[in-house]
């Protein structure tokens, strides 16, 4: 087979590629499946150079239709349903031609589409695989990033160790996209999810012995306060990684306490660039150590740059956003301690008070330790006199006046945080403060 990846899972043989919705598939297994999805794309003339939308989560046929346009040196676009439905634009930004809903059925819908995009059409003569991710747009528009897989599946070809792992990041993420191929390259097994719950989360990892859950600090934030965590057995769990987004301390000290024998690792990685290798300093600490083989890191005036060799070639539909040298501006604001990081948050994030910066992850921070609060978002208002106050949206376990709660939170943060941080309005919401993807939704307002 041409895709050296394809070699791997067939040296592979009866081992568990994939566990599935109760059913396992072993590499043989999954070998013939990527097989005979080329036998189906070469029936619906979907040849070399082709852009197609994948959509779908991670079952067994999915990552095999992933692995066959990946061999047939086309332009993979992930995407999960509730994503297809809610932005139908996402289709034409990356000119797709066809469409494949593996988890459905071999069914392939073609698209009228000619590949007009610059940065499409020289990658297409390069005759190279593709991969185009769509940024969350948490903080604006939705930028398509073009990768080159080749690059991007370079880091693969090291074996390392391949723990049982959740894919709990989804299909259309750089973090579920890089747990698949680094547990797949290593003869490790996938243990795939719809149900993306707590309760769900820890009886899959009952059921199934995961040895390794990559996660959101949302998301542990919310097993911890369901309690789900104790109404099964986590015993095989060796590992749970956390990115995506900053991690209250508050949360990784309860997580730490609860799972004293779990390693807790943080994670870091972008769309843009991938997954870079991290190394916390210890399993309570927020400081980490990132870097690896293919990455180059630097801090300018407090903020993160990173150069990579597997980076992508450019967005879509945006200007490129590395300068002349390659290097990239992550944006994300950081302490630095010899070669650990802190990372504080994004800098478009910042709240400005007085001329004063408050980074809304400390305040979150202080606020889910106060009795009653579920969970809190905290972002900027416009005010008349000091530019911007803080706000803080909560979820609460019980129901209470507003008033108190306001009253409760600005007396337990009063002796933690200079009172430019206390927030000045406290908002009790009933919607939850993060999205599927279990990724905090901060809000601003001007």
């Amino acid at each position: 087979m041409a895709f050296w990846l394809l070699d791997r899972i067939e040296e592979y043989g009866e081992r568990k590629a994939i566990i599935c919705e109760g059913k396992d598939y072993s590499y043989h297994n999954l070998s013939n499946l990527v097989e005979a999805w080329r036998s189906r794309l070469g029936e619906a003339t979907i040849g070399t150079g082709r852009v197609v939308a994948l959509v779908g989560d991670f079952s067994a046929e999915t990552c095999a239709a992933f692995l066959a346009l990946i061999d047939g040196r086309n332009i993979v676009v992930p995407l999960t349903p509730s994503t297809y439905e809610k932005n139908p634009e996402f289709l034409d930004i990356a000119e797709v031609q066809f469409i494949l809903r593996p988890d459905v059925s071999m069914d392939v819908e073609e698209r009228p589409v000619k590949i007009a995009n610059p940065l499409n059409k020289d990658f297409i003569k390069a005759g190279k695989s593709g991969l185009v991710l769509f940024s969350s747009g948490s903080t604006g528009a939705s930028k398509a990033a073009l990768h080159d897989l080749t690059l991007l599946l370079e880091k693969f070809r090291i074996r390392r160790q391949a723990l049982r792992t959740m894919i709990f990041l989804m299909l259309d993420h750089i973090g579920g996209v890089n747990t698949f191929f680094h547990v797949i390259a290593n003869g490790g097994t996938v243990v795939a999810i719809s149900d993306r719950t707590p309760g769900n989360v820890c009886k899959v990892i009952q059921e199934t012995g995961v040895e390794l859950l990559p996660v959101s600090p949302t998301f542990l934030n919310l097993m911890l306060f369901s309690g789900e965590h104790r109404n099964y057995d986590l015993g095989s769990l060796k590992k749970i990684t956390y990115g995506t987004e900053p991690m209250p301390q508050s949360t990784l000290d309860r997580m730490h306490s609860e799972c004293p024998g779990v390693v807790l690792q943080q994670t870091y990685g972008l769309s843009e660039l991938g997954i870079l290798r991290s190394k916390s300093r210890n399993d309570d600490s927020l400081w980490v150590k990132v870097g690896g083989e293919d990455f180059e890191t630097r801090v300018v005036d407090g903020v993160l740059w990173i150069k990579s060799r597997s980076a992508m070639l450019g967005y879509l539909n945006a200007p490129s956003p590395f300068d002349e040298e390659g290097w990239f501006n992550t944006k994300d604001v950081v302490e630095v301690d010899g070669d650990h990081i802190r990372i504080l948050g994004r800098d478009s994030e910042i709240i400005n008070v007085g001329g004063e910066k408050v980074f809304p992850t400390e305040v979150e921070n202080h606020v889910l330790e106060v009795e009653n609060i579920k969970d809190v978002i905290v972002f900027g208002e416009a005010h008349s006199l000091t530019g911007q106050m803080v706000v803080a949206s909560v979820n609460l376990f019980e129901k209470e006046l507003n008033r108190d709660v306001k009253k409760r939170i600005r007396m337990s943060l009063r002796e933690k945080v200079a009172p430019f941080k206390i927030p000045q309005k406290v908002i009790v919401a009933d919607d939850v403060h993060f999205n599927e993807r279990f990724k905090r939704m901060r809000l601003r307002r001007t």
